[in-house]
């Protein structure tokens, strides 16, 4: 399946639109992460264990999105984007939300 940002795919017509499509996913960071990037907010540089929690929902939200497109007999998505969201109590969890086009080319 291809996956693109942009709303059309260049060499490949879009012949049917098959509606929008979504992933969402809703990971909670634990107790060992704060501590590890409340360390690295005090001495700088990176969170390696936020950018990991940031890559995993990224990457099912997407997963998520891309099954939905296949059960609708798409194969590609056009115009994706993505959010990403601190919610619940003190922020402690991340919302991670895709959406695009699902289309067949």
């Amino acid at each position: 399946m291809i996956i693109t940002t942009t709303p059309t795919i260049e060499g490949h017509p879009i012949r049917e639109y098959k509606g929008v499509v979504t992933g969402e996913v809703i990971i909670g960071a634990n107790v060992l992460k704060d501590f590890m990037a409340g360390l690295t907010d005090f001495f700088g540089g990176r969170s390696g264990q936020y950018e990991q929690v940031l890559i995993e929902g990224k990457d099912t939200a997407m997963k998520e999105m891309i099954q939905r497109a296949q059960a609708m007999g798409a194969n590609a998505i056009v115009a994706i984007d993505i959010d990403y969201e601190a919610i619940g109590q003190s922020s402690s969890m991340l919302m991670v939300a895709t959406s695009g086009t699902a289309v067949v080319i």
